[in-house]
């Protein structure tokens, strides 16, 4: 009887406690029989059956992770083209392969450049992946200068090499300490300088952040693999692991929407 209580206790709580307020379907409680909810809620978690509480707890974290998950493959689908197709992101890795990882970086984000080597290393390992490059300067107005001269540096065939100059460069990167590194890698300065200043660039950046936005990043690195979206850091390792889910769910997902294979 007196679990059964218990429970019916635990019921109530969990119905109220996500959000703060009871659903209409939640019973109202009087003054007397919320005391006597709160009190064996309060004996559950110091003294009776505190595994009851940390079951419900596990169980509602699966849940939300769950629909989280879902979530996230709801939005990289509504978003496809944005993701994969962007003319304004440039594209590295295999142009033709079979499986697309996009990352959100910055470059002066400490984990996007210690990730970096593990990416340069997941690419050389599996040449059939297509990496599409996402700006997302989130460190204050250097971070958006920098990006903008990163995409600038496309119109001059050079942007892997800048790119992975910048991620290589240790300390602050300063407007000056950017520009160095353009000049060491063979880049046209003055004309970098010109094209940065393109509103169309500029665009291209503040179109980058709104998707971050939509898809729920908030931080650097965040990937994108497959279907699949991977906020944090990644090793190799863990990089092809997801590149071979990715590819092993590729099939049964064109099969389920009726969809022909990629030439």
């Amino acid at each position: 009887m007196r679990t059964r209580l218990a429970l019916a206790a635990l019921g109530a709580f969990i119905l109220v406690a996500p959000n703060g307020t009871a659903s209409a379907s939640t019973p109202t409680l009087t003054d007397d029989q919320k005391t006597a909810v709160e009190s064996v809620v309060r004996e559950l978690l110091t003294q009776k059956e505190p595994e009851i509480i940390l079951q419900a707890a596990q169980t509602l974290q699966k849940r939300e992770a769950s629909a989280q998950a879902d979530k996230s493959v709801a939005d990289v689908a509504k978003n496809a083209t944005k993701l994969f197709n962007d003319p304004t992101s440039p594209v590295g890795g295999n142009l033709k392969g079979d499986v697309t990882m996009v990352e959100f970086f910055d470059y002066r984000c400490g984990y996007c450049k210690a990730v970096h080597p593990e990416i340069l290393k997941a690419l050389d390992a599996d040449k059939n992946i297509r990496f599409v490059y996402k700006e997302f300067p989130i460190f204050g107005p250097d971070s958006v200068a920098t990006s903008k001269l990163a995409l600038a540096s496309v119109r001059q065939d050079k942007y892997p090499l800048f790119h992975n100059a910048l991620m290589a460069a240790k300390g602050h990167l300063t407007e000056e300490e950017v520009l160095k590194v353009a000049k060491a890698v063979g880049l046209d300065v003055a004309k970098l300088q010109k094209d940065a200043k393109d509103p169309a660039i500029a665009k291209a950046v503040e179109a980058n952040q709104d998707l971050a936005t939509t898809l729920g990043l908030h931080g650097t690195p965040a990937f994108i693999i497959g279907d699949k979206v991977y906020p944090g850091g990644l090793g190799a390792s863990q990089i092809q692991a997801a590149v071979a889910e990715a590819r092993r769910d590729a099939p049964a997902k064109r099969a389920s929407e009726n969809v022909p294979a990629q030439s």
